[in-house]
């Protein structure tokens, strides 16, 4: 499907960090016209990239419905602060100082009304608060006026081509009067296909000659004493308890060292000693490019800061890989080659459902 540049969907991009999401549909022929982060070294590696649409600034000084330099756009793209809703930690959920911020992600697309809007979360969404976050944030999507109907699945981009088990929600919302019949795709690899996992092996092939964020890390040699004693894919509980260098970890990622021949562990933003992610064979971490290729970023995706800050900025995005088939799923609704169908009835219907028979029931129809 080729798409010339005045006819590519317009995206506005809200929370993204250094382009993870917006890579994905850019690589399937949208084009990101406006976008907004907080994070000052994130909005420059997206500019590396997309050159200067995004703003640097507080969304929650943005005011969506006033703010002329805000194009109008075909889709809202977003991923709302995940921290508050996070398995890996506890999780505060709505009641979180960035829970609520997806109320602002909200407000754009009650403002611009686009088309349809993809956003992206944790798995951890879908249990916070006791499962009355994901609910709220449902019905918040449906009110908006004309109505959207709402589909969250749970994603494990591993499936979706990704070399990396990491799972996130994907929360589709199509404007109802569009008539337009979104089906989340099913799995292209692993088990439930005929396709195996592209594994972390095949991804850092030929990784040492790019030239860019491959900086190695420092590593002590305590550090590379314990990495020795971690087999392939294994953490920290395989050190020996009566081992001087044994650890007590609070999580599965520390100490954690990659297998070859499967997909990675999940990629994380930040922690403590020991979550960097690790080599194998080599006893060190991994460096930043590598993360990167797990995460399935091109080797031409600069980012800017230190190494800290990049390994942040790499940990919060979303792999571009993992979501390309969403984008590919929903092009048709932009360029207008779909049969309109009547969404109101389905719409009504998944109102009616507990949010467990609505993934129960999106996750039947897929295709």
């Amino acid at each position: 499907m080729v798409i010339n540049d005045n006819n590519k969907p317009k995206v506005v991009s809200l929370f993204s960090g250094c382009g993870g999401l917006d890579l994905g549909f850019h690589l399937e022929g949208y084009d990101t016209v406006w976008a907004n982060d907080f994070s000052e070294w994130a909005c420059q590696s997206f500019a590396n990239y997309f050159g200067n649409v995004i703003v640097h600034g507080d969304i929650t000084q943005i005011n969506p419905y006033q703010d002329k330099n805000i194009p109008e756009c075909d889709l809202v793209l977003g991923g709302f602060p995940c921290q508050d809703f996070s398995i890996i930690w506890k999780q505060p959920g709505l009641n979180g100082k960035r829970g609520g911020l997806f109320r602002h992600f909200a407000e754009f697309v009650d403002a611009k009304k686009p088309k349809a809007f993809v956003a992206e979360n944790v798995k951890g969404l879908l249990t916070a608060n006791k499962g009355k976050a994901i609910d709220v944030i449902i019905k918040d999507f449906e009110t908006i006026a004309p109505g959207y109907v709402v589909k969250p699945h749970l994603y494990n981009f591993a499936e979706y081509g990704v070399p990396q088990f990491r799972e996130r929600v994907l929360i589709v919302g199509i404007r109802k009067d569009t008539g337009f019949n979104f089906v989340h795709p099913k799995p292209i690899c692993g088990p439930s296909t005929d396709k195996p996992y592209f594994t972390a092996g095949e991804a850092l092939e030929g990784v040492e000659a790019v030239p860019f964020n491959n900086e190695p890390l420092g590593c002590k040699e305590k550090t590379r004493q314990m990495l020795e004693l971690i087999p392939e894919g294994g953490n920290f509980t395989d050190i020996p308890k009566d081992s001087p260098l044994y650890v007590k970890g609070m999580i599965s990622h520390v100490y954690r060292r990659i297998n070859r021949n499967e997909p990675a562990k999940t990629i994380i933003a930040a922690g403590g000693g020991g979550t960097w992610g690790y080599h194998y064979p080599e006893p060190r971490p991994l460096t930043n490019r590598e993360r990167a290729r797990l995460q399935s970023f091109p080797d031409d995706f600069v980012f800017s800061g230190n190494i800290t800050e990049v390994r942040r900025q790499i940990g919060n995005a979303v792999p571009p890989e993992g979501v390309r088939l969403v984008a590919r799923r929903l092009m048709p609704l932009f360029i207008g080659e779909y049969e309109p169908v009547d969404l109101e009835k389905e719409f009504e219907e998944l109102k009616k459902l507990s949010v467990q028979e609505r993934l129960e029931r999106i996750n039947n129809e897929m295709e």
